[in-house]
């Protein structure tokens, strides 16, 4: 299961519930990207949630 590296969001698991009352299960996941990013002065590649890189937690490099 994939995982944030900087906040810890990670997939969570409910139920999809028709008109009728059926249920059945589903999955809601992060949209994590794969970024090369500057930590403690080294260069790292981290699974990073888009919601970290918008709010600039994570430093890109290129």
């Amino acid at each position: 299961m994939a995982v944030c590296d900087l906040c810890g969001k990670r997939t969570h698991f409910g139920n999809t519930v028709s008109h009728a009352g059926n249920r059945s299960r589903r999955a809601r996941r992060p949209n994590l990207q794969k970024v090369k990013a500057r930590q403690g002065g080294r260069r790292v590649r981290l699974t990073v949630c888009t919601r970290c890189i918008k709010s600039g937690k994570v430093t890109k490099i290129g």
